[in-house]
């Protein structure tokens, strides 16, 4: 016989999917000794129809599947080599509004780019027949009056997402080099005889690289008039991740720079530009305040809040129906809906597209696949200056509550760390925040009940905004550690110990004050242990309100009750009589029964006192 571990690694999958099989039943002669399973030497795998490593087992009807899209932005190479949701309705919706400018707001990760690389791939003309590429999808059937359009429009396409640099040189070179490229692409004006030499040798002088800042913040309009007259058609302008460099500019103090090329960049492509066809920009924040758009009358703006194109940026509860179906894992629809689902465009339900392409990629594994994509600055920033109000909302959402937030969705950079209420508007367009309830105020700001979306996003709450609020970074993550530690074994000493260390490290005498204040402290530390426990602030139990409790997840732990109480500048024996008092006050109100209502038999109750910078912990069972 061999454990789930040895197993795990002989069949190359986890020792928690090995131990799932055993459980259910799926290994024939597995045991179970004690608290560990032991599989047979000889036990050959069961087959259960998932995806390890990106590679497909046959289902039973012994077909291998496509792979899954991971990271692919290619639209030709993904609706051909990959499983794909088709979104080309998007074409339909778009034609049918005929928007001059559309910008597209949606968090990252959401399929921004592929879509705007399958508008690419349907409207530019090419010397290939691209209209294969669309024979089979939904907008072919649409009819004639969507075809006509296909392969008809050139098209200048710039993508902006990987230009993230710690300086305006850096920035302004990258931005040089991508339009170098794109009129590269473009080759055939340098030949053109229905161009000027004036405007040939414009083109070669991007072309090599020796245009300057000036020259190059009226590239698109130039390049867009020189395909006009070669091709007797307007063009299309696709800009992707426009607000980026921005966004770069902004964190790396380079802000000034960035804002003044782009508002001459954007207003030459899009603001009164007779040989344009269509625009389309896509990024995370609509930054119409900087004026970077100002005096674009026919600037369609779609955001998180709107109804139209509200399924096509993300995956849809149908589509990930199906797609669990196509792969044989349709018994992990409950887990994967409390993982990526939750978050609400629109009026339409919607799944985040990377963390469940992700999860079926990885056998199932459900994790926070979308925190690793990449860093938001910007919420740093604001972390850093949220003051008491933001920090409990924080902490309310943490625990699974809902809180009122105004969203103005025209919120800038600027504005962010000036005012930091603005907090919210940003978690919400930023995919950390989904909108449970809205109305729409007078002055075009919405008043909304927000939540977090699901429990990804719970887990990306510890990690970054929960981190900042309690500065893990400056206590130390070996600090977290001990403090988490110490409730597991309930050694007072221990959490004592953590606690003040953390004081010592992170706080300045002036920053402690009342118990409010103390209060926030600790329920932020525990917060980080949300995965053992549910963790309640404020609540009615007994004969009060208790401060903070922690009921265990699992049988393994027990339940812990705290109860806070501050002293000005008391000494050792009044910082320790106050804690006992705490753990009496628990006793004398009850404050257990909540806990023992719901069948937990063991309790610890934490009576912590607070003085300034030192602390005094003590505990009951």
């Amino acid at each position: 016989m061999k454990t789930c571990k040895e197993i795990s690694l002989i069949w190359g999958i986890s020792e928690r999917r090995v131990t799932e099989m055993c459980k259910k039943g799926k290994i024939p002669g597995a045991v179970k000794a004690g608290r560990q399973w032991q599989v047979p030497e000889n036990a050959l795998r069961p087959a259960d129809h998932r995806i390890v490593s990106g590679k497909y087992v046959k289902t039973p009807d012994n077909k291998v599947r496509k792979p899954l899209p991971v990271g692919i932005s290619d639209y030709v190479r993904a609706q051909s080599e990959y499983y794909y949701v088709d979104k080309t309705l998007m074409i339909r919706e778009f034609l049918d509004r005929k928007a001059f400018v559309s910008l597209f707001t949606r968090p990252r990760r959401f399929g921004k780019t592929l879509n705007m690389d399958m508008l690419r791939v349907f409207f530019e003309i090419s010397d290939e027949d691209t209209s294969r590429y669309f024979v089979d999808k939904a907008i072919w059937k649409c009819g004639s009056e969507y075809r006509k359009h296909q392969g008809k429009y050139p098209v200048i396409y710039l993508t902006f997402k990987d230009v993230k640099y710690d300086s305006w040189e850096a920035t302004f070179a990258r931005i040089s080099s991508l339009l170098q490229e794109e009129f590269g692409k473009h080759s055939e004006l340098k030949n053109s005889e229905k161009l000027e030499k004036y405007e040939k040798d414009y083109f070669e002088k991007v072309l090599s690289g020796q245009a300057d800042e000036v020259e190059l913040s009226v590239s698109l309009q130039r390049l867009s008039k020189m395909l006009a007259v070669h091709y007797k058609k307007a063009p299309i302008i696709i800009i992707d991740e426009y607000d980026t460099p921005i966004q770069e500019g902004y964190s790396k103090e380079f802000y000034d720079e960035i804002i003044g090329f782009m508002r001459n960049f954007f207003s030459g492509a899009f603001k009164d530009n007779s040989n344009l066809s269509y625009g389309f920009l896509t990024g995370i924040l609509r930054i119409a305040q900087e004026s970077i758009f100002s005096g674009l009358n026919n600037l369609a703006v779609n955001t998180v809040m709107d109804e139209e194109y509200d399924a096509f940026f993300g995956f849809t509860e149908s589509e990930v129906i199906e797609m669990l179906e196509y792969y044989g894992a349709s018994d992990k629809e409950e887990e994967l809906r409390s993982w990526y689902d939750g978050y609400c465009f629109g009026s339409k339900e919607i799944y985040n597209p990377w963390s469940v392409i992700n999860y079926l990629s990885r056998g199932c594994l459900p994790q926070a696949y979308w925190v690793n994509t990449g860093r938001n600055e910007i919420l740093e920033d604001v972390l850093k200056s949220a003051g008491n109000d933001v920090a409990e909302k924080l902490y309310s959402l943490l625990q699974g509550e809902r809180v009122i937030a105004r969203i103005d969705q025209n919120v800038v950079y600027r504005s962010l760390t000036e005012d930091p209420a603005n907090i919210y508007s940003l978690l919400l367009v930023a995919g950390y925040l989904k909108a449970t309830e809205k109305a729409l105020q007078g002055d075009g700001t919405w008043l909304c009940e927000v939540t977090i979306p699901n429990r990804e996003i719970a887990a990306v709450y510890k990690s970054e905004i929960l981190s900042h609020l309690v500065h893990i970074g400056a206590m130390g993550r070996a600090t977290a550690d001990k403090i988490a530690e110490s409730l597991y074994v309930s050694d007072c000493k221990k959490l004592q110990d953590g606690i003040g260390e953390y004081i010592k490290k992170s706080i300045s005498f002036y920053d402690a004050g009342a118990e409010g204040f103390y209060h926030g402290l600790v329920l932020g530390l525990v917060s980080l242990m949300d995965d053992q426990y549910r963790i309640r602030s404020n609540r009615e139990s007994g004969d009060g309100r208790y401060d903070i409790s922690m009921f265990p997840r699992t049988d393994k732990y027990p339940g812990i009750l705290m109860e806070l109480k501050w002293g000005k500048a008391l000494n050792d024996h009044e910082l320790d009589s106050l804690s006992k008092d705490a753990v009496q006050q628990i006793k004398e109100k009850r404050y257990d029964a909540e806990m023992q209502e719901e069948g937990i038999k063991d309790i610890i109750k934490f009576g912590i006192a607070f003085s300034g910078k030192k602390v005094k912990i003590h505990t009951e069972l």
